[in-house]
């Protein structure tokens, strides 16, 4: 066998691994719980959603539990309905109460905890609310999420991010807060105005996408996979080609 025959019988090989590797890399993108859009106005109102992939191959995303920021309470925090799922709020007794259009809060918003339905293998799922009024004295809300699937494993989406900008394993959900006029994501003028509609007035999706980065990066690791699969069906079919050319000769 020459130099050059065996070069063609390794293009399949070479393919097959490129194909591999592209999609090794693809799929971890954005497999986190995390909060959309990832940023908000201080002392304004927002509508976020937290966006849940299903991680697994074998089981179902069916509960999760959101516990709120204790050092930041929110006065106003509205879930609105998701097809097929259960939601319970839970309250508690704040330490220091809020004021809130001239009224006193004295208790907030502690835990939401979605049940009853599933996220399928391949499939994530969005969660909004509506809250407000965000703190000015804070440059971010941190949750804790748990999520439970179907074969009973609990994945704590809690831990803090690390020094450096170094991503935990299992990073907490956070919401950037900034300055108003800063760029921020969608917001709302008025919380008891919006009963879970977006800035646009329309009633958002429980399942949809979102235009973030997050979402990029969806859309990136598929075009990859794609990308990859091609050029590992491309090799195959050369080498087979070659090998049907040094047959015939």
């Amino acid at each position: 066998m020459n130099a050059k025959s065996a070069r063609l019988r390794r293009l399949p090989v070479i393919g097959a691994v490129a194909a591999g590797a592209v999609l090794l890399l693809a799929g971890p993108a954005s497999a986190h719980v995390s909060v959309q859009p990832g940023t908000a106005e201080k002392g304004g109102y927002s509508t976020i959603a937290f966006k849940v992939p299903n991680e697994k191959d074998n089981a179902s995303t069916v509960k999760l539990e959101v516990t709120l920021d204790p050092k930041h309470p929110l006065a106003s925090v509205m879930p609105q309905p998701v097809p097929g799922w259960e939601v319970k709020v839970e309250k508690a007794k704040l330490d220091k109460p809020l004021q809130m259009h001239g009224k006193t809060i004295d208790e907030a918003v502690s835990k939401i905890t979605w049940t009853g339905g599933k996220i399928d293998p391949g499939q994530f799922q969005q969660f909004p609310l509506s809250v407000g009024q965000l703190p000015t004295d804070a440059d971010e809300l941190v949750f804790k999420a748990l999520q439970t699937y179907s074969d009973d494993d609990v994945v704590r989406w809690i831990d803090p991010s690390k020094p450096g900008g170094a991503e935990a394993e299992h990073p907490a959900p956070t919401l950037k807060l900034v300055a108003k006029g800063a760029a921020a994501g969608t917001g709302d003028d008025h919380d008891d105005k919006t009963n879970g509609k977006g800035a646009d007035g329309k009633t958002e999706s429980a399942s949809g996408t979102s235009d973030d980065k997050d979402g990029g990066s969806d859309t990136t690791a598929r075009v990859l996979g794609v990308v990859g699969i091609v050029v590992g069906a491309a090799g195959v079919a050369f080498g087979l080609i070659a090998g049907r050319r040094r047959s015939a000769a």
